[in-house]
């Protein structure tokens, strides 16, 4: 999967940026992507920046397979989770991750 390919399948729906039919919410360095109606979401949470070409980026990135139960603690909810460096190969597992999860 190449970057280009990511953008072209981002669309806005309503209020949510979505890719693959899913919403994909930023706030602060928090990224969700998922419906809170399946029993899994992705989280990304951007632990460090660095610059590039004079603009800061998400560095290393910290991705959680979360389960959307309220009624379990922070950390019983966590389900797998890893760090990798840029948002590109955080997406790119957390997607293959969420999609076994939902399967």
């Amino acid at each position: 999967m190449e970057n280009k390919d990511i953008m072209q399948e981002v669309t806005v729906s309503g209020k949510y940026l979505e890719y693959k039919g899913r919403p994909l919410v930023r706030e602060d360095n928090t990224i969700c992507y998922g419906f809170m109606e399946d029993p899994y979401i992705l989280q990304m949470t951007i632990m460090t920046t660095k610059q590039q070409n004079n603009k800061e980026v998400p560095d290393k990135i910290l991705i959680q397979i979360v389960k959307t139960d309220k009624n379990l603690s922070a950390q019983e909810r966590i389900v797998k989770q890893d760090m990798k460096t840029g948002l590109y190969d955080a997406f790119d597992i957390g997607l293959i991750w969420l999609e076994r999860y939902l399967a």
